[in-house]
């Protein structure tokens, strides 16, 4: 992992917006500008120091994990030893993150350090994060063959008669059998009119021939995750699934076809949305088409009707509009892609015609 390097990216950060240091409390934060995987620790970023406080539960890991930082023994009193550390620093107008910070642990900090100026930051580390080394598309990619090996495997398994659930450890299993793990909130697999919830949880519901099931997946490989959807129906496809199948994939390949750095991602979402709202489908599309992967599931950039960046090159985007309806069910197509200069690369590769989506019984 390139610690260096970004450390002094986040150096020219801090700079620009006339910060002497950041606290680093947030955990993916932490292993991004570190290397750690443990679960506890803060980060003391200045221009001219690299402090990493943690517990004796960690002292030889960060030792092992994080050689580009000095280790601060500070055990379970870290807010005891932050004037000081922050002192070594040389920092007093400091950032901290606001959207990891609680308000009561905010205020302990004001109270404890004196003369200490801080200042709410947002999106500095994740600003940096959005854009993927090529070492961290690499693992990503291998997460994304993992997931489409999981797919294939699964449509050989899945039939009528077993429950969501059923169908959703047998995803499990096979990650974890290829030291990989699912998500935390566990996939997707929503039948008939369950699959109308974008979100929705695996539950004992049947499956049953002829509806579509919604399969969102994906596993976590050396810290980064894959995500993918492909809606499937057992048996034989109707007309309104057809239909319904044939707009989502369209929508979703123009979406992915104009997708590249510069462009806006909201005009990546409005591309996939406009086709939908054409069809006449507009009011049952209500999520954004998309969102940046990598070391969480949902990070920048964000793809959505009102709401957009510019995208730039190595930056990940899932392209995955969806078509919901109540009572009869949802499809959803997507890909996990990375923007390039022209174009943007997918990563997933498994099949997405819709006569791949039926499964022969």
């Amino acid at each position: 992992m390139p610690v260096a390097h970004r450390i002094a990216k986040l150096r020219q950060r801090l700079a620009q917006e006339g910060l002497e240091g950041l606290v680093v409390s947030d955990p993916l934060n932490r292993r991004y500008l570190s290397g750690f995987t443990g679960s506890a620790g803060h980060l003391i970023l200045s221009q001219s120091a690299a402090l990493f406080a943690t517990d004796s539960r960690y002292y030889e890991q960060v030792g092992q994990q994080a050689p580009d930082y000095q280790l601060e023994r500070v055990g379970y009193e870290f807010i005891e030893n932050l004037t000081r550390m922050l002192g070594q620093a040389g920092a007093k107008r400091v950032g901290f993150e606001a959207n990891s910070l609680t308000v009561a642990a905010y205020a302990e900090w004001v109270e404890k350090t004196p003369g200490i100026e801080w200042v709410g930051t947002r999106g500095l580390v994740e600003g940096l994060r959005a854009v993927k080394e090529p070492d961290e598309i690499e693992t990503m990619r291998q997460a994304v063959r993992l997931t489409d090996a999981a797919f294939a495997h699964v449509c050989g398994f899945i039939r009528p008669g077993m429950t969501e659930a059923r169908v959703a450890w047998e995803i499990e299993k096979f990650f974890r059998e290829r030291s990989a793990v699912g998500w935390p909130a566990g996939h997707i697999v929503a039948g008939g009119p369950h699959g109308a919830l974008p979100h929705a949880r695996p539950t004992d519901r049947v499956l049953q021939r002829g509806e579509p099931i919604v399969i969102d997946m994906g596993c976590i490989l050396d810290g980064y995750y894959s995500d993918m959807t492909r809606t499937v129906i057992l048996g034989q496809a109707d007309a309104r699934f057809e239909e319904v199948y044939s707009l989502v994939l369209q929508a979703h390949q123009a979406a992915e076809d104009i997708a590249r750095a510069d462009l806006s991602s909201q005009v990546v979402d409005n591309t996939g949305r406009g086709i939908i709202e054409a069809a006449g489908y507009g009011e049952y599309f209500g999520h954004g088409l998309g969102h940046g992967v990598g070391l969480n599931i949902h990070e920048a950039p964000a793809a959505r009707k009102t709401q957009g960046e510019p995208l730039v090159a190595g930056m990940t985007l899932t392209i995955e509009p969806g078509v919901y309806l109540p009572e009869w069910g949802g499809v959803r197509v997507e890909d996990l892609t990375v923007i390039g200069p022209d174009r943007a690369t997918p990563l997933t590769q498994s099949p997405k015609q819709l006569a791949d989506m039926v499964i022969p019984l």
